[in-house]
């Protein structure tokens, strides 16, 4: 749409006219951006032409109802007043339902002309709001909204409003009516009081609408009823109090917006003290608790009803305080006391703001209020101490700090003015909202600390000189900054007055200066605190020392100018020297001196700042007459100062030598003395100095760095004299090490030209060997300077020695070896200057053993000459090319191979190097030399061993360790016995480095192979113990007993190798065999006492648990995790370690090999089987228990291990240990259960061996005897009835057995060959002979045995020879049910009478021989057997 250009258009454009009436017909146009454009251009034509426009807008409205899009026309100012309110209204009234967005705009037009034409509104709006007729939704929101904007206006018509509304409000059944209602209560009441109307609306909104569900409408009447309050009749009030308070608290839990609530519960206790309820008090309790819980909760500053609800909660503590202060102030300080830290910022929150707005209430208070709040001065969360500042603030203003315990709460802010920076860990972010650092609570406590000085004027005197005593402390500071500026402003504000108190005599004024003075020189640290710090000292000068002022007042001035152009740091004391000779004191100048002494242990964690105290104490010292002060000053300064510390040392030199510029000689005397303390008697020799971290080494390198500065600070007409009879004649005792450049120059060719001439005396190896093992020790430590100067001291002495070597007879130089041994790993130092000049030393070595070998002077080798390309590249060197060359050099002939010894020793010393580069250089040397030539040195393989064991226990380095196993290795592939040899002889039980050396033999394959298969020879042959009758011959057997075990560790630490499972694979039966038959020899042995334990690193030893470990890794390794899993759950591997258990355990790992690893068992038991013959019973029960497992497996029969297994178990039926014997019978046993289809192929074997077991004597425990019983019952079950004779049908009874397991399987027996016996006389009789001893057990007290009592009766009743008697026995003897046993023994002796007559006799014999059985129930039985 286009904007109008003029009121008259020209005659070719259209008129306002047909403008607007097009712009009324598109504003329903469906795009929102046309109609947007619609209501702007109306607009602009209404301000223009507003009649016309209105005129027309009102037409349209009129002759079109039915358009509902009239809030476009809100904005505009009608003209015909009473035709757009009667037009509004309708548009208003119109529809009864609520149409928010267009009724909203018809309202707003109202509102808009209410606020000029207000009678002509509220005629119109009243005609709509008649009495006893409930009002449009809109009607009421306009009147409220009325209220809001036109107040004055709305006055006269609030009594026909009340008095039409109030009789109304029961009407509003809605919620929405309801609240509108609510709104319009809250907005008239506040204008005017009509108490006596007021009590029945109230009635309606609390007893009825406050218990909506709709949660706004209760936000609304909750505001109502507050404002209400205000308006009730006291006694009405009062009555309502109890109902009131309690409802309103409730509105907390049901609603998220606590504002409105908040804001009416305070005029609710506005107007309850106001009338001074006394009601008010029983309800204190539940307004403390939910006020206070409010006042804890967070206040979301970004949301402005949460502040506004925090303001009114505090209101109401202040309106409770003016009617329960007691109580009130001691709630919250109690408060203060709580763990949760909420609680504690809400409790300090209430206490700022009413110390802030009951000054009155609280004066008597402070006291007390002083007391409490140093418990959360020691509070450690920031936000609570952000809550403290805030207190402390509103204390100082009301006269709080000027008491007695003010002062530590001025203390807590500037203690809290030098927090350091809050850390954070990298990547680490606060996670809270609400986090308070340490940078922001102390930019509040600096805050807060400058209107204590600039608002407060009652603390001047508080603050002055207070704030001067947390200068000095170090703690303080970060603090310095702010400290220095209030005082700043405090100190010019007395000395401009004159005060009498500016003027302070206290003894640190001295210090003061320094502290002001370090802090000048480094202005930039904690926080800029120079410029605060000489802006201080300018202001108290006076106090300082009144010489002083003139030359700080023109100074001073010029430093700050200086500074705020942020120049560099002014660490230079001459302000200071200044400062001196304008004050002229020297008895102010010793006493300065002497306390800036006292404080040099302050600045200990600031080693510039110390430094450059110890400076200002030399120059001070420069201005003291008093030689005693000087010695006594310097002689601490030496003692007192941290040798360790290079800047430290720095600092006491350069103090020292400005010292010395007027006081030479006392200086000299002082360092003359302190070089011949007690403290310098530990060391021994000029060498002891290239070491930089002995305390005795870092003394002289301060005395000689003083000695330097001395030389560098002193007149020259003095020192010239003293140079040759002090200075050089007490540096010759010493070494510098940190230095000036030009001294260091001097003192390092002075040290070198001594070296020389002590070489030039003895000009052989000998000779050089005296003078380089003062410096070898040097050369690997950890400072890299120290290695630096030492290999340059090498390099140049073996330069001196080749260019003056004169051999005359061909000598051997015989400490070649452990001179390239020294030198060869620092080819690969970390310190670039290092390697260079090593490889200088190792080429000066190789041209001096060609020397040695006849070779002239001037003679070039091209291998020794490849060095100097090398030398090229130290920079960035290629290890392996170093390596390279290095190893051919020491190969080629260029090493003796009597100096072989030596160097390999040397080398294997450099494992251990500081440096983790030569190290590794070390054992690469190392490992190229033991390959090339290690198969020459069969002597050393034993010390070389034990030389590795001990330095094993010193790497670190793990590529340094992989190298190590490497040596190991090789050495095994040339010299493999002798390896064995040494390490099978370390002691019981091996340390870790023992065994990282046996598991570093299972890394090659090949060699592990052999290894094991040696190992396992000797545990085969060897004698695994000895019996305590054999006592003559206990040392010797013990000792293969302990070699045995030894062995056994070896093996199991090599399977931990991952890379030795081929060779474990390949020998997996020969190993499990041995393994299996160790574990059975060492079952109840022990190792002898005296066995070394005592070592680091080791863990108790036994036999049998290193043979069980072994046996489990063996499994492991050999990919078998499938058996070892089952046996982890059962625990079988304990089991195996304990004597009572070992059976159990050896048949469990027998049963999970069967099952998982059944194809590797032939070649097993093909090991084992000559193994049952062993001489020892514990192998040969180890073995059987194993086999007889075996057999209870269909697997034998599958790889035809059957027979095999079979004849051995019957070879086992004769051995003399009783346990093989129990075992070989269950073994046969179990055949039934693993092969049944075999039992009759070895019927005649099986029985013959049963019957065997049976009748066995030399049985103490009767277990072959059960075992026997047990697997004959298991084997009649599958045998044929042809292979049982007659003979084997006669049944053993064993029921007066003790053992419950042997009477129950004798019993079960029984039943079992009844089959075999239907028919046979002879079973028959045996039937006979046995049933009173079955009768009778049927009381058995074990129930098992009961069981197979009746098993046995039922099976065997067709054999006794009555009917009657086999229909009863087959009718009750069932094992799962009861049996009542008297009236079954009634009926039973019934028939034996009937049917067996000639049998009683025989009965009653029977029976009377078990009246002295063992069980009472047995006996029983007998005597109601004989009864009956």
């Amino acid at each position: 749409m286009s904007i109008l250009y003029s009121l008259t258009p020209p005659p070719c454009l259209l008129s306002p006219s047909e403008v607007t009436l097009a712009l009324l017909d598109s504003a329903n146009d469906k795009d929102p951006v046309v109609r947007e454009q619609v209501r702007k251009s109306i607009l602009t034509l209404g301000k223009l032409q507003p009649n016309k426009v209105l005129s027309m807008c009102q037409d349209y409205l009129v002759k079109h109802p039915k358009v509902r899009h009239h809030h476009y026309y809100c904005h505009l100012l009608y003209a015909k007043i009473k035709s757009i309110i009667s037009l509004a209204s309708d548009e208003m009234t119109r529809s009864k339902d609520v149409v928010p967005d267009w009724q909203q705009a018809a309202s707003n037009i109202l509102v808009a002309v209410g606020n000029k034409y207000i009678n002509d509104i509220m005629e119109e709006i009243l005609s709509k709001f008649q009495p006893g007729i409930l009002p449009h939704f809109f009607v009421v929101q306009t009147l409220s909204s009325l209220s809001e904007s036109n107040v004055y206006g709305m006055v006269p018509f609030l009594n026909a409003i009340l008095g039409t509304m109030l009789p109304m409000l029961g009407m509003a059944k809605q919620d929405n009516m309801k609240w509108v209602f609510s709104s319009v209560l809250y907005l008239i009441i506040i204008k005017d009081t009509f108490s006596s109307e007021i009590y029945a609306a109230y009635d309606i909104l609390y007893c009825s609408w406050l218990q909506s569900r709709e949660s706004k409408l209760r936000l609304t009447v909750a505001e109502a009823v507050g404002s209400m309050s205000h308006l009730m009749a006291h006694d009405k009030l009062e009555e309502q109090l109890p109902k009131l308070i309690p409802t309103i608290l409730s509105l907390y839990k049901k609603n998220t917006e606590h504002y409105v609530i908040s804001k009416s519960l305070c005029q609710v206790l506005d107007a309850s003290v106001n009338m001074g309820s006394r009601v008010l008090e029983t309800q204190i309790d539940s307004l403390l608790t939910t006020l206070n819980q409010q006042v804890c909760a967070p206040v979301d500053y970004s949301n402005p009803l949460t502040v506004k609800n925090h303001n009114e909660v505090l209101r109401c503590f202040s309106i409770l305080a003016n009617t329960f202060p007691d109580r009130l102030v001691m709630f919250v300080l109690q408060k203060l006391e709580n763990s949760n830290e909420r609680i504690r910022m809400g409790s300090l929150s209430v206490l700022r703001h009413l110390i802030n707005s009951s000054t009155s209430i609280m004066e008597s208070k402070k006291l007390l209020i002083l007391a409490s709040i140093r418990q959360p001065l020691a509070d450690h969360s920031n936000k609570v101490k952000k809550r403290v500042v805030q207190v402390i603030s509103a204390m100082a203003h009301h006269g709080y700090l000027e008491l007695e315990g003010g002062d530590l709460l001025v203390k807590f802010i500037i203690q809290h003015c030098a927090l350091p920076d809050t850390y954070y860990r990298p990547g680490q972010r606060p996670s809270d909202p609400e986090e308070v650092t340490n940078e922001a609570l102390r930019s509040m406590c600096d805050n807060t600390l400058h209107l204590f000085t600039t608002t407060v004027g009652r603390l001047t005197d508080v603050l002055w000189p207070m704030l001067l005593y947390y200068l000095t402390p170090g703690q303080y500071s970060n603090a310095t900054a702010p400290l220095c500026k209030s005082l700043t402003l405090l100190g010019t504000k007395k000395r401009a007055s004159q005060e009498p108190n500016f003027n302070i005599d206290f003894n640190e004024h001295g210090r003061c200066l320094l502290e002001e003075g370090v802090n000048g020189s480094f202005p930039f640290r904690s926080r800029g605190h120079g410029a605060p710090s000489l802006s201080l000292l300018n202001v108290i000068s006076p106090n300082i020392h009144p010489n002083a002022e003139t030359l700080w007042e023109k100074e001073i001035p010029a430093l700050l100018s200086y500074l705020e152009g942020k120049g560099p740091q002014l660490n230079d004391p001459r302000f200071l020297a200044k400062s001196l000779v304008a004050i002229a004191d020297d008895k102010w100048s010793c006493q300065l001196a002497v306390e800036a002494t006292r404080y040099l242990s302050t600045y200990n964690q600031s080693l510039e700042e110390k430094s450059f105290l110890y400076r200002c104490i030399g120059v001070t010292l420069q201005h003291c007459s008093n030689k005693e002060v000087v010695q006594k000053q310097l002689q601490e300064m030496l003692i007192s100062a941290r040798h360790n510390d290079a800047i430290e040392r720095a600092g006491v030199a350069m103090g020292i030598g400005l010292c010395a510029s007027s006081h030479l000689d006392a200086t000299l005397a002082k360092l003359d003395d302190f070089g011949k303390s007690d403290a310098f008697k530990k060391a021994s020799g000029i060498f002891s100095l290239l070491k930089n971290d002995s305390d005795v080494e870092k003394m002289k390198s301060t005395l000689i760095l003083c000695y330097g500065y001395v030389a560098l600070r002193a007149p020259e007409d003095q020192i010239l004299s003293r140079i040759d009879s002090d200075i050089l004649r007490s540096i010759s005792n010493f070494y510098l090490l940190l230095f000036p450049q030009a001294l260091y120059k001097d003192t390092f060719n002075a040290l070198q030209e001594l070296l020389r001439n002590i070489l030039a005396r003895d000009l052989s190896p000998n000779g050089l060997q005296s003078v380089f093992k003062h410096i070898e020790e040097w050369l690997s430590s950890g400072q890299g300077h120290e290695r630096e100067r030492a290999m340059n001291t090498t390099a140049h002495i073996l330069e001196f020695y080749f260019n003056n070597l004169h051999v005359k007879n061909m000598v051997t130089f015989h400490n070649l070896g452990s001179l390239l041994g020294r030198l060869a790993p620092r080819c690969t130092d970390p310190n670039p200057l290092v390697r260079r000049a090593a490889i200088d030393c190792i080429y000066t070595l190789l041209y001096i053993q060609l020397r040695y070998e006849g070779f002239s002077l001037d003679y070039k080798d091209d291998s020794v000459e490849r060095l100097i390309t090398l030398r090229e590249s130290m920079d960035n060197p290629d290890h392996s090319v170093l390596y390279k060359t290095c190893s051919e050099l020491i190969i080629s002939k260029r090493l003796p191979q009597q100096q072989l010894n030596t160097l390999i020793f040397m080398l294997i010393e450099g494992l251990v190097d500081s440096q983790s580069n030569c190290s590794r250089a070390s054992s690469v040397l190392l490992n190229t030399l033991l390959k090339n030539r290690g198969a020459g040195l069969q002597d050393l393989v034993s010390e070389m061993l034990e030389v590795l064991h001990i330095r094993l226990q010193m790497i670190s380095e793990e590529q340094v360790k992989v190298s190590v196993a490497q040596s190991i290795l090789i050495l095994a592939t040339q010299h493999l016995q002798t390896v064995i040899n040494t390490l099978i002889s370390y002691p019981l039980p091996f340390d870790s480095w023992s065994c990282e050396m046996w598991i570093a033999l299972g890394a090659d394959s090949k060699l592990a192979s052999q290894i094991m298969e040696m190992l396992m020879e000797k545990l085969n042959i060897m004698v695994p113990y000895v019996d305590k009758k054999e006592s003559m011959m206990r040392g010797a057997i013990i000792f293969y007993a302990i070699l045995l075990c030894q062995m056994t560790c070896a093996l199991k630490e090599m399977m931990l190798n991952g890379q030795s499972q081929e060779a474990v694979v390949s020998l997996f039966p020969q190993l499990f065999s041995s393994l299996l038959v160790r574990l059975g020899s060492s079952v109840g042995v022990t190792l002898p006492k005296d066995i070394n334990s005592s070592g680091t690193h080791r863990k108790s030893p036994t036999k049998l648990s290193a043979a069980v470990e072994a046996l489990r890794i063996l499994l492991a390794r050999a990919q078998l995790d499938h058996v070892v899993k089952p046996l982890d759950q059962e625990g079988a591997w304990d089991k195996m370690k304990d004597p009572q258990q070992h059976i159990t355990g050896v048949t469990l790992l027998a049963r999970a090999m069967a099952k998982h690893a059944g194809p590797r068992l032939p070649a097993i038991v093909e090991c084992l089987c000559p193994c049952l013959n062993n001489i020892y019973e514990c192998q040969r029960v180890t073995i059987t228990a194993f086999f007889s497992e075996l057999l209870n497996h269909h697997v034998v029969t599958e790889l035809m291990m059957m027979d095999v297994l079979m004849n051995n178990m019957m070879e086992r039926i004769s051995d003399p240990c009783c346990t093989v014997r129990m075992l070989a019978v269950r073994g046969l046993g179990n055949i039934a259960v693993g092969s049944p289809e075999k039992v009759n192929k070895y019927a005649k074997e099986l029985l013959a061996a049963m019957s065997s077991g049976m009748e066995e004597k030399d049985d103490p425990g009767k277990r072959i005897t059960l075992e026997a019983m047990s697997g004959l019952s298991k084997v009649l079950l599958y045998l044929d009835k042809k292979n049982v004779g007659s003979s084997n049908c006669a049944p053993v009874l064993l029921t007066q057995q003790e053992n419950d397991e042997i009477r129950c399987a004798s019993i079960m027996l029984l039943g079992n060959l009844s089959k075999f016996g239907s028919g046979e006389p002879v079973f028959k009789d045996q039937i006979h002979n046995v049933l009173v001893s079955l009768l009778l057990h049927l009381s058995d007290p074990n129930l098992q045995v009961v069981k197979a009592c009746k098993y046995a009766m039922r099976v065997c009743a067709p054999v006794v020879g009555s009917e009657l008697i086999t229909t009863m026995f087959q009718n009750h003897l069932h094992e799962d049910k009861s049996l009542h046993y008297g009236e079954f023994i009634n009926d039973l002796t019934k028939y034996i009478i009937q049917d067996f007559p000639g049998m009683l006799n025989f009965y009653h014999i029977t029976v009377i021989q078990f009246f002295k059985s063992s069980w009472a129930e047995v006996r029983a039985g007998a005597a109601m057997f004989i009864g009956r």
